[in-house]
C-alpha cells in the first residue's frame, strides 16, 4: 500500500473521533490531530473548545491555512514508507490546498454530515459523559464563523457519508472500501495444514519446521489434540496454541471455532512467555466446563476411547445453544482472556490487506472427521481443510497450498477395553512387527508411541491406501508431508537428502505420489533438529 493521507472533514459531533479510533483499532493508523498541533504551538491558552479555535483560526490567518500541511510534513517523516495518517480534521479550504499541492494523489478527502437534530443531541450526550453540568450550548457552538463552513468542505471531498444513517462500524467500513483498504483480489495468502489420517501424524513437527516462513499462525479445534515440537533439550506440546509460538515472531490467532480449557490455555500462554498484542483468541470460541470433562468421562472414554478432554460436550452445548438450559461460556466472556481478545475476522482482514502470509493448522486427522470418518469411532469436528477453514472464517479462496501429513504407518489410541474398539484400521500390525521390519529396537517404538495429550498405548496398522485416497478427495492437498520415514527403516535417519533415502522408501512416497496426484514435498525422517527433508518449489 502507498503512504496514504486520510483528511477527515465534519461539523462538532459528526463522528470523527470515533472513525480515527476505529481505524487505528482495524488498520493500526497513525493520527495527526490538529487540538495537538496548538496544544503544543500555544501552550499558554485555555484548554477549551472556543480558545482553541479562535487560535487555530489566527494560524490560518497568518499562514493561509500551512500550519497543518507544516505538522503533517514533520509527522510522514517518523514514519515508513506504507504508513496510514488520518489528520482529524481539516476545517477549512487552504488547509486541504496546501496538502494536495505538497502530496497529490496520496490524498484522500473524508467528509462527515448528519442532520443538525442529530448533531445537537450527540454533543449533548457527550458533555453530559464527560460530566459537564454546564456547558456551551450546540447553537451557539454551531453559529461560530470557521463551524459555519464546514459544511461547505462536502463539495470538495473524495467521498461524503451520513453517519446518522450508518453505524459507527458501517462509517469504517465504507470510509475503508473508498480507501481501497480491503483487498480488491483475493490474493491467495493462506497454507492450511491437515493430517490425513488418524491424527498423530507428526502434524506439530512439520508445523513448527514451516512457521517461520509465515506472518499470521492460526490454530483451531481444541486441547484434545496434542502437537509436540521439538526443542532441545525437550519436546514442548502445544495443545491450544499454534506450533509455532516458540520458534517464530508471528501473531498467533485461535480462531472462532475453537474449543478451549482456560486453565490449559493460560497455562500454555504462560509457558511460551506470549505477550498481549501478539496473541488474538476470538470472542466466539467455546470454553470447556468440568462438567463437560465428567460427562465425556462417564461416556465416551470407555466406549470409543476418547481423550475426555470435553471437547465434544462443550461443541454440543455450544449447539444447543442454551435450549437443553445448561450455561454457555464463550471466550468472551473469561476476564483473563481480556487482552487478548479480537475477532478473527478483524486480523486477517488486517493481515490480508498488507499481503501477509497465513498459516492456518488443522488437528487430529481426516479419518477422525465427525463427518467423513469411520463414525462413530470419530472426533467432534470436521478436520478437513474445509472444516479447517470454515473454523477459522477463512474463504477457500484464498488458499495457495494445502499441505496433507501422512504417516508411513498410521495409528489410532489403543482400545479402551477388550469389548471396545476405538476405531476400525484397515490391517493392524504390532509395534514388534514394525520393529522388525524397521531395525528400531521394540522397547524405543513402545516408549514413544503413547498419545500426546492422554499418554496412552497407541495401536498400529499397514499403511492404508484407501484411506489416503479418501483423504485426497477430500483435501484436494497441493503437498503431501511423509513423517515417520525412520519406521520404514532406521537407516533412513541418516538421510538429509532424497537420495539417500533407502531403496524401499524412495518407491514408497513415488507411489503414495502416484495415488495422491500430488508431490510427497516434505519428509520427516526423525524426531530432531534437521530432520526434514525440503522437497517444495516453493
Amino acid at each position: 500500500m502507498a503512504k496514504q493521507i486520510v483528511l477527515l472533514s465534519g461539523r462538532v459531533c459528526a463522528g470523527k473521533s470515533t472513525l480515527c479510533d476505529l481505524f487505528v483499532k482495524r488498520f493500526g493508523a497513525h493520527l495527526l490531530k490538529t487540538k495537538e498541533i496548538i496544544d503544543a504551538l500555544a501552550k499558554n491558552i485555555a484548554q477549551e473548545r472556543g480558545a482553541m479555535q479562535r487560535y487555530g483560526e489566527l494560524l490560518d490567518r497568518r499562514t493561509k491555512g500551512e500550519w497543518v500541511c507544516e505538522a503533517l510534513a514533520r509527522k510522514l517523516r517518523t514514519l515508513d514508507g506504507n504508513a496510514l495518517i488520518i489528520v482529524d480534521a481539516v476545517r477549512i479550504m487552504p488547509q486541504i490546498e496546501s496538502i494536495r499541492r505538497a502530496y497529490g494523489a496520496g490524498v484522500y478527502h473524508v467528509h462527515l454530515e448528519a442532520h443538525e437534530t442529530v448533531l445537537a443531541r450527540r454533543y449533548i450526550r457527550k458533555q453530559r459523559l464527560k460530566g459537564f453540568r454546564e456547558f456551551e450550548s450546540y447553537s451557539q457552538l454551531s453559529n461560530s464563523k470557521t463551524e459555519k463552513r464546514i459544511g461547505d468542505l462536502a463539495a470538495s471531498a473524495d467521498v461524503v457519508i451520513k453517519t446518522d444513517r450508518c453505524t459507527e462500524e458501517d462509517v469504517l467500513v465504507r470510509a475503508a472500501a473508498h480507501l481501497g483498504l480491503y483487498v480488491r483480489e483475493c490474493e491467495r495468502l493462506v497454507d492450511v495444514l491437515v493430517g490425513g489420517e488418524y491424527g498423530s501424524e507428526g502434524k506439530g513437527h512439520i508445523a513448527s519446521y514451516l512457521s517461520k516462513e509465515y506472518d499470521v499462525l492460526i490454530r483451531v479445534g481444541g486441547p484434545n489434540a496434542g502437537h509436540k515440537v521439538f526443542e532441545d533439550p525437550e519436546p514442548y506440546t502445544h495443545h491450544q496454541l499454534p506450533c509455532g509460538t516458540r520458534c517464530s515472531s508471528a501473531k498467533l490467532v485461535i480462531g472462532p471455532g475453537a474449543v478451549l480449557s482456560v486453565p490449559g490455555l493460560l497455562k500454555e500462554i504462560s509457558e511460551c512467555s506470549v505477550q498481549h498484542g501478539r496473541l488474538f483468541i476470538d470472542p466466539q470460541a467455546m470454553i470447556i466446563e468440568e462438567a463437560d470433562r465428567k460427562r465425556e468421562a462417564k461416556s465416551l472414554v470407555k466406549s470409543i476411547g476418547s481423550t475426555g478432554q470435553g471437547v465434544g460436550a462443550a461443541t454440543a452445548r455450544k449447539i444447543m445453544r442454551g435450549a437443553d438450559r445448561t450455561l454457555v461460556r464463550l471466550a468472551g466472556h473469561v476476564k483473563e482472556f481480556k487482552p487478548f481478545l479480537r475477532e478473527t475476522r478483524d486480523v486477517l482482514d488486517h493481515a490480508f490487506g498488507r499481503g501477509q502470509r497465513v498459516f492456518l493448522e488443522g488437528t487430529q486427522g481426516t479419518g477422525l472427521s465427525l463427518h467423513h470418518g469411520y463414525y462413530p469411532h470419530v472426533t467432534s469436528r470436521d478436520t478437513t481443510v474445509a472444516g479447517c477453514l470454515a473454523e477459522a472464517g477463512i474463504s477457500p479462496g484464498r488458499v495457495r497450498k494445502a499441505i496433507m501429513v501422512c504417516r508411513s504407518y498410521p495409528i489410532r489410541v489403543q482400545d479402551p477395553s477388550p469389548s471396545e474398539t476405538s476405531g476400525p484400521m484397515s490391517q493392524d500390525l504390532t509395534w514388534r512387527e514394525i520393529s522388525r521390519r524397521s531395525r528400531i529396537p521394540e522397547s524405543e517404538l513402545r516408549r514413544v508411541e503413547r498419545t500426546s495429550t492422554t499418554d496412552r498405548k497407541r495401536r498400529v496398522g499397514e499403511f492404508d491406501w484407501n484411506l489416503l485416497r479418501r483423504a485426497v478427495s477430500l483435501n484436494a492437498p497441493t503437498d503431501i508431508a511423509l513423517t515417520f520415514a525412520d519406521y520404514i527403516h532406521i537407516e533412513n535417519r541418516d538421510a538429509r537428502r532424497f537420495e539417500q533415502l533407502t531403496e524401499d522408501t524412495i518407491m514408497f512416497i513415488e507411489e503414495i505420489e502416484r495415488v495422491a496426484s500430488a508431490p510427497v514435498s516434505l519428509i520427516s525422517t526423525r524426531f530432531e533438529s534437521r530432520s526434514i527433508i525440503d522437497r517444495r518449489s516453493w
